[in-house]
This record gives structure tokens, sequence and C-alpha cells, in this order.
């Protein structure tokens, strides 16, 4: 399987946390947020190989992890 750069993945998961809040933030979700929180998701997933945005939160940052211990 291909693994997506550590970089793609602090940036997708910047930006899937940031829209999350914005999201949780406000009374009604500005129907494109929620669909660029949709799209950030699903890139999330197909970029670590995992259905479900939790996991592939979860896979994402064990990636990221894994490559700042390796550099440092």
């Amino acid at each position: 399987m291909l693994k997506a750069h550590p970089t793609v993945l602090r940036k997708l998961v910047a930006r899937y946390e940031s829209l999350s809040a914005g999201a949780a933030g406000s009374d009604g979700t500005d129907p494109r947020i929620e669909q660029q929180l949709q799209d950030t998701a699903y890139t999330l997933c197909v970029s670590t190989g995992t259905r479900e945005v939790g996991a592939a939160l979860a896979a994402a940052r064990a990636r990221i992890e894994d490559e700042d211990a390796a550099a440092a």
C-alpha cells in the first residue's frame, strides 16, 4: 500500500480539525463547510487506507509520530 507523506497528513488533520471546530461552533452549519468537511474526511480515509474518519485520524497521527521519531 502506498503511504501518504506525513506533511500531507499533517495538513489534512489540521484542515479536518479546523472544519470540525467551525461546524461544531455554529447553530446551522454552512452547507459548503459541511461538504468540505466530508471531502476532507474522505481524503483522510483514502490516504490512510481506512473507512472511518476516527480510524483515519488515528492512523494519520500515528504515521506523523513515526516520521517525527525517525527524524529525531
